[in-house]
Order: structure tokens, then sequence, then C-alpha cells
């Protein structure tokens, strides 16, 4: 799973948007997908720079600066598809795919299923052009992997 997120974001790709860059806007996702629920918790941002550090083999530092551009973005954002947009655009299918798995991961990491981040997930799939199917096994392998932790 790591090592799909790690080719999502070092992969030599043109941008089709350059007025943001793709790792920027999955990262938004991320915190969208945490923000969801009305509730950002400490453990979803903790999840969130874990996976940065991992995907992007980043020092904590970096990863946390991204997550703060990110979570500025995020903030100030007035819809979604200003960050679909580009992670569509400039990322393969199976990347896209990794990326819900990365936000069930992120909905999931304070233990609560809430509706609101389930909906959210719901709503950035299609936009990402990534199908129910897909979805719901991504979604399996995040709870799954919230079991192993």
């Amino acid at each position: 799973m790591l090592d799909a997120l790690k080719r999502l974001f070092a992969a030599d790709r043109p941008k089709a948007h350059p007025e943001l860059d793709p790792q920027v806007a999955a990262t938004a996702l991320l915190v969208e997908a945490a923000l969801a629920d009305g509730v950002y918790a400490k453990i979803e941002a903790a999840q969130i720079r874990s996976i940065l550090m991992a995907a992007f083999d980043l020092p904590e530092e970096t990863a946390r600066q991204m997550l703060e551009e990110a979570e500025d973005l995020a903030e100030a954002a007035v819809d979604h598809y200003q960050f679909t947009k580009v992670v569509k655009a400039c990322l393969p299918k199976a990347q896209r795919v990794s990326l819900i798995e990365h936000l069930w991961s992120v909905a999931l990491s304070d233990g609560e299923k809430s509706p609101f981040e389930e909906s959210f997930i719901r709503t950035v799939a299609p936009l990402l052009a990534v199908d129910d199917r897909e979805r719901v096994f991504a979604r399996s392998r995040a709870e799954a992997a919230a079991r192993k932790r």
C-alpha cells in the first residue's frame, strides 16, 4: 500500500494544473476527510503526517510543513473540485484508488465511523473517477489495516 502511494507522489508526470501541486492537492483531500465530521483530531493529523512521511520518504518536519499548507488550503476551500481535478488529471487510476484507501485510513484513524466522513469519500471517489466497487475494496483494505494497529 505504501509503495503505491510512493509511486503516486514520486511519478514523473506533466502538471496539467500547475496552479496546485498534485501532492498538496492529495494532502488537502486527506485533511478534508479528517474535517468532514467537524472534528479534526490530533490522531487524524498524525495519521496524515505518517502517510506523507512514508509516501514521500520525508522527515517529520517537512511532512508537517506540507500538512500545514494543505490544512490552510482545505480550510479556505469552497469545494472539493479544486483538489480532485488536479489529482484526477495528474495521477493514474491505480494511484487514485490508493488515495481513496488513504482517505478511509484517515477517516477511521480516530476509531469512529462517521457518516459525514463516509459521505465525503463517497462524494469524492467519483470525482476522482474511482467507481463504487473500487471504493468499497479500498475501504475494506483500510479497515483491515486499522484492525492490525
